[in-house]
């Protein structure tokens, strides 16, 4: 714990130059006695850091000198990776790898260099969760988190959606987070699943290994079971007349893979330029408050139902608008 502390105290000191007792205590977390004695530590060790006295002093490095122990542990550099994401890092339980890492990354760089992180933060920031929805974090994804940095099994219990508790071993290959949501990628049995992660219950990291397979690709694997899922909740269809407008607005209302099969089934554009379609919809309910937010820039042409349920809608905010 020292050793790693010591480390992190000279690469403050190079990448920064020149820092008071109060300002490494603060960076390293410790008293400002703890600091006085891990930098005597330093100098007994034969690197050369002095203190400047006054209002303005600090601890010092030698102009000039440069560290060897810059190097990365292997969780550091795996964590480097995440450096673009500290909120989902430390989520994930890996906040302090990536500080460490990010600080030697920077000790590394030559001088005029070394303020390239904060240029780079200072442009552009991802913010992963969605809007109008709480960013915290589930209990389980710091274990689960291990377990396949590790390469370890995992005993849980899991809740599906109608509520039913189920005990899982699982082979945990990798872990997406999709608009604010966690989700684990996992070999049960024969078969790789997906299972998000705020469903899980107890989750216990289990002593033993797994061999991964060398031919899964999280990526891949969740690019096409997204498209798999997208295309499952699909299970209805329309016919619809709509407006060049409402075409472009249609992305904002219903899900992409819907939007890619009435773009698919289109026929030619009429006199005004509206173009029929069917289009796959989740279910009528689901269709309904889709469409009201088109307004007069679609039209439904089948099933009657749903199209007797628009016009009583147009209806009553017509008369509410009267």
């Amino acid at each position: 714990m020292r050793a790693s502390r010591l480390i992190a105290l000279l690469c403050l000191l190079q990448v920064r130059g020149s820092m008071t007792g109060p300002e490494l205590a603060r960076e390293l977390e410790v008293s400002e006695r703890t600091v006085a004695r891990d930098v005597l530590a330093l100098a007994e060790a034969g690197v050369p850091v002095y203190a400047e006295r006054g209002r303005t002093g600090g601890y010092r490095l030698l102009g000039g000198y440069r560290s060897k122990l810059t190097g990365l542990h292997q969780a550091e550099a795996e964590a480097l990776f995440l450096a673009g994401l500290p909120g989902p890092a430390g989520e994930m339980g890996l906040g302090d790898e990536v500080a460490a890492a990010r600080l030697k990354a920077r000790a590394a760089l030559a001088p005029p260099f070394r303020d390239a992180p904060d240029r780079v933060g200072q442009r552009f920031h991802l913010d992963a969760p969605r809007w109008f929805r709480d960013a915290e974090a589930p209990a389980a994804l710091a274990g689960l988190s291990r377990a396949v940095w590790r390469d370890k099994v995992v005993i849980a219990t899991y809740r599906r959606s109608g509520a039913e508790e189920v005990r899982r071993v699982l082979e945990p290959h990798g872990l997406v987070l999709k608009a604010g949501v966690w989700y684990l990628a996992a070999r049960s049995g024969d078969r790789f699943l997906v299972y998000r992660v705020d469903r899980f219950g107890d989750v216990e990291v289990g002593a033993d290994g797994f061999a991964r397979d060398p031919d899964f690709d999280l990526a891949a694997f969740w690019a096409a079971r997204s498209e798999e899922f997208a295309r499952s909740l699909l299970r209805e269809e329309i016919t619809v007349r709509i407006s060049p407008l409402g075409l472009r607005r249609l992305p904002g209302v219903i899900e992409a893979a819907a939007v890619r099969a009435a773009a698919d089934g289109a026929g030619e554009p009429d006199a005004d330029g509206w173009v029929r379609t069917v289009l796959p919809v989740e279910s009528h309910d689901v269709a309904h408050s889709q469409l009201l937010g088109l307004g007069a820039e679609v039209e439904v042409l089948a099933p009657p139902e749903l199209r007797a349920r628009l016009a009583g809608s147009a209806a009553r905010l017509a008369a509410l608008y009267r």
